[in-house]
C-alpha cells in the first residue's frame, strides 16, 4: 500500500478555505446582499437612534404649560437684566461645547473609517505612544475649561446687585411646599420704612416693573432651591443660612417661579407666580393688601368665618381682623385675590377650594394640612364663600 500526503502547511490552508468559504456566502445570504449593502444598510440603522436622540432634545422643553394654565419658563425668553446675562453664558458655553464635540466625534468617525479593516490589509503597526499629541490633547481642554471659567466669571461679575436710591425690599420663606412673601414696611415715598404693617402672601408675588427686587431668601425646614427661569437663576434655601438674591423684570406680566431643588414628595408642587405690574398697579395692589380683610356680609359668608375660627382652621392659618394670627400654613387675609392653591397644585376658583376643603391630602398628599374631622357638604360651601370673599 502506498500513502500519499501534503505538507501539513498546505493541507491546513485548504481546511481553512473549504470551511471559509461557506460561511461568507452564508453571511452574504442572510443579509441580502454584498458587503456593500451590509454597510448600507448598517449606516441607515445607525441613523435612526441619532434621530431619535435628536427629537428627545429638541421636543422635550416643549412642553404645554402646568396644570393651572402656566405656560412653561424656559432661560432662554429673559425678561430682566440677571436672565438676560445668564442666558448669554448658557449660549456661549454650548457654542463651545458644541465645538468640542463636533471636532471630537468628527475625528473619531473618520479615524473609525479611515483606518477600519479591509480584506487583506497587514497587522497595524504598533505605536508605543506620541509625547507632542499626548501634550496636545491635555493642554487644549485646560485652555478650553480656563476661557468657560473666564467667562463665568465675568457673568458673575455682571451680576451683582446694583446699587439704587430705590427698590423693593421682600422675604421670601421656604415651607413644605409652599412659599411665603412678605414685604417688610414698603411704600412708595420711603422704602424700609417700618411705619406700615407687614404684607404678607403665599405663592404670588408682586413686584413692579424696572425696580430692582432685593430676595432675602430662608427656609424653616430643609433645603429649597428659589429659581425664576426667566427672571433670576437658581439660589439655595437654606437652613440656619440665608442666601440673597436680586433679579428686575423689564416687562408686565406673569412668571412662573419653582421650587429647584428635591424637598420631599411634592417637590414638584412647590411653584409659585410673580407677577410683574406697572407702579402704579402695584401700588394699587399693595395698599389692598394692607387693608384689613373683608368682612363678611352675606349670611353664608358669616357662617363660612364662624366655621373657620371654630373648627380648627385658625390654630394654623391667620385673618387679620380676626382672631385668627397662627403662622403655621398661609396668611388667608386676602386669600380671595390670589391665583394658585397649596403650592401651584390648583387654580384658585371655587370649585378647585371645594375640592381642597374636601381631602387636602388626597390632592396633595403629605402637606401639612390635616383637618381634625372631615367636613361636611355644607361646611365646605360655607367655608369657600367666605375664602373667596377675602379680596
Amino acid at each position: 500500500m502506498i500513502y500519499t500526503c501534503e505538507p501539513r502547511a498546505r493541507r491546513f490552508l485548504k481546511v481553512r478555505e473549504r470551511r471559509a468559504a461557506p460561511t461568507r456566502n452564508h453571511a452574504a445570504e442572510e443579509v441580502g446582499g454584498s458587503p456593500m449593502e451590509l454597510r448600507r444598510r448598517l449606516a441607515r440603522w445607525g441613523v435612526a437612534p441619532l434621530l431619535v436622540v435628536f427629537s428627545a432634545i429638541v421636543f422635550g422643553g416643549c412642553g404645554p404649560g402646568t396644570s393651572t394654565g402656566e405656560r412653561t419658563p424656559s432661560i432662554l425668553n429673559p425678561s430682566g437684566p440677571v436672565a438676560l446675562k445668564e442666558s448669554y453664558l448658557f449660549w456661549f458655553i454650548l457654542v463651545v461645547a458644541t465645538i468640542v464635540f463636533v471636532g471630537v466625534t468628527g475625528v473619531l468617525l473618520y479615524s473609525i473609517w479611515r483606518f477600519r479593516e479591509r480584506p487583506g490589509m497587514p497587522a497595524p503597526r504598533q505605536i508605543s505612544g506620541n509625547t507632542a499629541l499626548e501634550i496636545g490633547w491635555t493642554i487644549l481642554p485646560a485652555v478650553i475649561l480656563f476661557i468657560v471659567l473666564i467667562g463665568t466669571i465675568y457673568t458673575m461679575v455682571q451680576i451683582t446687585e446694583p446699587a439704587q436710591a430705590q427698590s423693593l425690599t421682600v422675604r421670601a420663606i421656604g415651607h413644605q411646599w409652599w412659599w411665603e412673601f412678605r414685604y417688610p414696611g414698603y411704600n412708595n415715598d420711603n422704602p424700609g420704612s417700618n411705619q406700615i404693617a407687614v404684607v404678607v402672601t403665599g405663592d404670588e408675588l408682586h413686584v413692579p416693573v424696572g425696580m430692582v427686587v432685593h430676595v432675602d431668601l430662608e427656609s424653616n425646614n430643609v433645603i429649597h432651591s428659589f429659581w425664576i427661569p426667566e427672571l433670576a437663576g437658581k439660589t439655595d434655601v437654606i437652613p440656619g443660612h440665608n442666601n440673597t438674591l436680586w433679579f428686575q423684570a423689564d416687562r408686565a406680566g406673569t412668571y412662573r417661579g419653582e421650587c429647584a431643588e428635591y424637598c420631599g414628595t411634592q417637590h414638584a408642587n412647590m411653584d409659585f407666580i410673580v407677577v410683574a405690574q406697572s407702579p402704579d398697579d402695584f401700588a394699587t395692589w399693595l395698599q389692598a393688601q394692607e387693608a384689613v380683610a373683608a368682612t363678611p356680609t352675606s349670611d353664608i359668608q358669616k357662617a363660612g368665618q364662624h366655621d373657620f375660627l371654630t373648627l380648627g382652621c385658625a390654630a394654623c392659618h391667620s385673618i387679620s381682623g380676626t382672631i385668627a394670627a397662627a403662622q403655621v400654613g398661609p396668611n388667608l387675609s386676602h386669600f380671595g385675590s390670589r391665583s394658585l392653591i397649596a403650592g401651584g397644585v390648583l387654580s384658585n376658583n371655587p370649585e378647585n377650594l371645594a375640592t381642597w376643603l374636601n381631602d387636602p391630602q388626597a390632592v396633595k398628599p403629605g402637606n401639612d394640612m390635616v383637618l381634625p374631622e372631615k367636613l361636611n357638604s355644607t361646611q365646605i360651601d360655607e367655608l369657600v364663600q367666605y375664602l373667596e370673599s377675602l379680596k
